[in-house]
């Protein structure tokens, strides 16, 4: 390559990267903090791949941006029968998907698409079932296997959904990015041209920016969809910059490199305050940091040995040298900030003589477990690590020596989910404001092989709540039974809970129209630069 080309292309990347080209069109940098594991949300379920999933699709309903408030997306309306169990969704008429290389859509977004996404994760037999690993953790986690009875499709643009039994929050739950719609057109083209595993790393959707590429743990490109249904994107084009260390993040943003850029280091918060050419936003998260216990390995086994383990964590000194004031304590799954929080639990006192005494009662004097920590920095534990590190030290106080494990991050959650460890550090952010979106979590379809229930634990009577809350619509009904199951989880503790974060996002003054999402998302439909 000539001197002259290298210093060309050099020059196109850093305009680029600070959001501007020659003909003035706007371009947002998000630095964001890892590489998607592939950019089909029903198949993943961290924020890193949903979010940068996000700008292409749309799913039937929707969350307004900044809220939880569930709004009409590719549907644009919809009745559910008085019993709960007929969900009928209007289509929305014109909708157009994107183009992508050789694919260039032949008609509109219909009902089709929506039995394709939906019976994709739900049928065995379904083409692209078992493509990309066929892994619907979240599908089959919130036991949707259960409780759909069928999805018809009436014309082309109306869906009726069956339920097997009634379901508070399944509006909110099709808001969800599971629940996001793709185009069957491009499946089965990508199927004929016998590649059809591209359909998970190269997304055509309807959402408002177009995929056009993406370089491995690098950089990822969208432009803007002028043909979008909601009306075109005011950016131009956007890119997610992958930084996976928060300070090399910070330093972009000050050097205007990003102009959005998430989880920010704790560290940096003063500085990130006193600059003027930075927005500080901040909101209390709608999180959970915590350390499941695997009740399937022993000692784990017995809730002596859980409730020791708990009491021997000084959480108090994690919150002051981890959090630095964005966080507090955690006593319950469910954060303080949504409906359902039970106040009256008494949370564990760090108390590392009773523990030794507790472990004593449960014949253990010494032990050994592993503590796997996650390698990436999470909205809701923002160095997972050094609290690994504070957990080690404070267990040897009361005999148990722990072996700290980590791997990479993909890996981590793979392992963690099959139930290797013995016990593992990991958090949620809550999809949709429904408490149950928290409590599926311990719930015992999730404690399947590969589920995201990390304990394992299944409890009759926790249970048995979780599907009663699922049922009843009303609210006081279903706050009771919330109540009761954090009571539950606190007497057994299959995990002990670390803290609810606050979550900061720093932008570039020169941003508008961004707002924080209480479901951790990063979206930028809407936004603009001045």
């Amino acid at each position: 390559m000539s001197k002259t080309l290298k210093t060309g292309l050099l020059a196109a990347t850093v305009a680029v990267l600070l959001g501007t080209t020659a003909a003035g069109a706007k371009t947002l940098v998000y630095c964001s903090e890892g590489s998607p594991e592939n950019f089909t949300p029903a198949l993943n379920t961290t924020g890193t791949s949903l979010d940068a999933a996000r700008p292409v699709f749309n799913q039937l309903v929707e969350f307004e941006p900044g809220t939880t408030n569930v709004i009409p997306g590719l549907a644009e309306k919809w009745e559910i029968s008085k019993d709960g169990l007929e969900i009928t969704f209007h289509l929305r008429k014109g909708v157009k998907f994107h183009a992508y290389k050789g694919f260039k859509p032949t008609r509109d977004f219909d009902a089709d698409d929506v039995l394709f996404s939906f019976n994709r994760q739900w049928k065995d037999d379904h083409p692209y079932h078992k493509v990309s690993g066929g892994a619907f953790d979240y599908f089959n986690d919130m036991d949707m296997p259960k409780l759909l009875k069928s999805i018809d499709k009436v014309d082309d643009y109306t869906v009726k959904v069956t339920l097997t039994e009634a379901n508070a929050p399944i509006l909110a739950n099709f808001a969800m990015d599971f629940a996001t719609i793709e185009s069957a057109e491009y499946a089965d083209y990508l199927l004929k041209a016998g590649t059809p595993e591209k359909f998970d790393q190269e997304p055509v959707g309807t959402g408002p920016f177009q995929f056009t590429s993406y370089q491995k743990d690098a950089v990822i490109r969208y432009k803007a969809f002028p043909e979008y249904w909601g009306g075109k994107a005011k950016l131009d084009g956007l890119v997610y910059a992958i930084t996976p260390d928060a300070t090399a993040r910070f330093a972009k943003l000050r050097k205007g490199e990003c102009q959005v850029m998430g989880y920010p280091n704790p560290a940096d918060l003063a500085a990130m305050k006193e600059d003027k050419k930075i927005n500080l936003l901040s909101q209390a998260g709608l999180n959970i940091a915590y350390w499941a216990f695997n009740v399937e390995k022993p000692p784990f086994d017995k809730k002596e040995v859980r409730q020791a383990l708990s009491m021997a964590i000084d959480k108090d000194a994690i919150i002051k040298d981890v959090y630095q004031g964005a966080g507090q304590a955690a006593k319950n799954l469910i954060p303080p900030t949504i409906w359902g929080y039970n106040d009256k639990v008494v949370d564990y006192k760090y108390d590392p003589a009773a523990a030794k005494a507790l472990l004593a009662k449960a014949g253990i004097t010494s032990l050994d477990i592993d503590l796997w920590y996650m390698p990436v920095q999470r909205p809701y534990n923002p160095a997972a690590k050094r609290i690994a590190e504070m957990m080690q030290a404070d267990l040897a106080k009361v005999g148990v020596n722990a072996k700290l494990v980590t791997y990479e991050w993909g890996e981590y959650r793979k392992r963690l989910q099959a139930g290797e460890h013995m016990t593992g550090q990991l958090g949620w952010t809550g999809d949709n404001g429904d408490p149950d979106n928290f409590f599926f979590l311990l719930g015992c379809a999730a404690a399947r092989p590969g589920g995201q229930n990390l304990s394992k634990w299944c409890d009759k009577d926790f249970d048995e709540r979780l599907t009663k809350a699922r049922q009843t619509f009303d609210k006081a009904e279903r706050t009771k039974l919330y109540e009761e199951m954090q009571q539950i989880a606190h007497d057994e503790e299959p995990q002990m809970t670390i803290a609810h974060s606050v979550v900061y996002e720093p932008i570039s003054a020169n941003v508008e129209g961004y707002k924080v999402s209480p479901l951790g998302r990063h979206e930028f439909y809407g936004v603009t630069l001045k």
